[in-house]
């Protein structure tokens, strides 16, 4: 990403690693986030980075991820696609059946919020494993996931094969 233009996912992942670091009341909120019954405590910290609160198909990749790097509180974002880290948590790699079960279950998802509520335990998975997942990309797929979610699934499925560069 050295000569290519951060998006805006990338921008607020940035944002949201290094303000959980010291804003201990936004961390907790953000915990708490991917909860439908808390969800609304994370409300005013996606509010202050512009994030459209009525569009589910915004909200809830934003709250996920939220909720995801609260817990898992990494450094900085990280460099494995999910797809790749769903591989990477098993000592098989892709040829672990674990791995192609999670990666199956997660491509049949037909909407945001069905791939959000797989997500959920698998990104907490990938955290416990200590991979570090590229949370701005992610969040980007997610985003776009409404628009062409054949094309996202199929980045997944490269990238848990190994077929595209981790680069990308």
């Amino acid at each position: 990403m050295d000569n290519e233009k951060e998006t805006k996912e990338e921008r607020y992942v940035k944002s949201v690693i290094e303000r959980i670091k010291t804003d201990t009341a936004m961390a907790a909120a953000l915990k708490r986030a991917d909860n439908p019954a808390t969800e609304y405590q994370a409300w005013e910290y996606l509010a202050d980075f512009k994030i459209d609160l009525e569009n589910p198909q915004e909200r809830i990749p934003y709250i996920t991820i939220s909720a995801a790097i609260a817990r898992a509180k990494p450094d900085q974002d990280g460099y494995y696609s999910l797809g790749a880290a769903i591989a990477s948590c098993y000592e098989e790699g892709k040829d672990s059946d674990q791995a192609r079960s999670k990666l199956r279950r997660l491509l049949v998802c037909d909407t945001i919020e069905e791939v959000c509520t797989i997500l959920r335990p698998l990104l907490g998975l990938i955290a416990s494993r200590g991979k570090n997942v590229a949370y701005g990309r992610l969040l980007n797929q997610l985003v776009w996931f409404a628009h062409d979610p054949q094309k996202i699934k199929i980045n997944w499925a490269q990238e848990f094969f190994g077929n595209i560069e981790e680069a990308t």
